[in-house]
């Protein structure tokens, strides 16, 4: 049985609860007997990035990921690992922040920080405000249709609803209770140049690869007239579109909430497959390490 392994960036923040999910994830995604021998470790060094196949960056606080990072030689690392390597990144909250390429400059703190990049946004950093004014809201993620194990896949006060709502709607999950605690939101996306290095053109570094375009996979809609918060959106698009919590481009995911904070791992089993998805299409063309053997069911969550 092949060894799959996959890290949580672990200087700061909430990486343990991620390798909570991941474990429940894997048990849901792949019931014994699994193809696969799941390996989710805490990434603090450039060799433990290196062994990883994907990596989740969590939420705590970017500009101290982003500091000590630097200090332990995984800035660079990282940046290879996603830019370069390709590899299936997920970033929550803070992590969000870490992959974007620009980060608002009103809510950027003094000094700026460090940013991995690698999803072609803008952030606004902070944007719902303090952490007292922290909520859980319902969202619609379509990426996330349903399955015969849906029902294992959510806390079990909301199964029964989920059921009769799956019997009039088979292909629409259930609303996911989403936890956003100082959340940033994506307020723009960038441009997609046609080619660039990193270091610009004289550093001799190699071409990155071409993006795909952004995806956005989630928004909150209604926010900015909510009643029952004290602070309204800044956000300046339609209050019909709302704020885009959730983007997708390519091998890089970003979620503006917490997932792992609940009881619900449907984005960990969906996030779980996309990584090997990932590997097994690496592997078929001869990418990425040896090859590995075996069926492996891929479809949505």
């Amino acid at each position: 049985m092949p060894t799959l392994t996959i890290g949580v960036l672990a200087l700061q923040g909430g990486f343990e609860e991620h390798i909570n999910h991941l474990r429940k994830a894997a048990a849901t995604a792949y019931p014994s007997p699994s193809p696969y021998q799941f390996n989710f470790i805490q990434v603090r060094t450039p060799s433990q990035l290196e062994s990883s196949k994907g990596l989740i960056l969590p939420g705590g606080e970017s500009t101290t990921i982003s500091l000590v990072a630097a200090e332990s030689g995984l800035l660079e690392p990282l940046r290879d690992f996603v830019k370069h390597r390709r590899n299936p990144v997920w970033g929550t909250c803070a992590g969000a922040i870490l992959l974007a390429d620009e980060a608002n400059a009103t809510s950027t703190k003094k000094g700026g920080q460090a940013l991995i990049g690698g999803l072609s946004v803008r952030v606004h950093r902070n944007h719902f405000g303090r952490q007292v004014e922290s909520f859980i809201a319902d969202l619609d993620l379509p990426f996330l249709s349903s399955s015969p194990s849906a029902e294992a896949q959510q806390p079990e006060a909301e199964v029964e609803t989920a059921a009769a709502a799956s019997s009039s709607s088979p292909s629409t999950p259930s609303p996911f209770q989403a936890v956003f605690i100082r959340a940033p939101i994506v307020e723009a996306i960038l441009p997609i140049a046609s080619e660039s290095t990193e270091g610009g053109a004289e550093s001799g570094a190699s071409p990155l690869p071409v993006r795909p375009p952004v995806e956005t996979l989630a928004v909150l809609p209604g926010r900015k007239h909510r009643a029952g918060f004290s602070r309204p959106s800044e956000s300046d698009a339609p209050d019909a579109i709302g704020d885009i919590v959730a983007v997708r481009q390519g091998n890089v995911f970003a979620t503006s909430f917490h997932p792992e904070l609940t009881d619900d791992v449907r984005i960990h089993v969906w996030w779980l497959r996309e990584v090997v998805r990932a590997v097994e299409a690496a592997a078929d063309e001869g990418v990425g390490g040896e090859k590995t053997r075996g069926p492996v069911p891929v479809t949505s969550v």
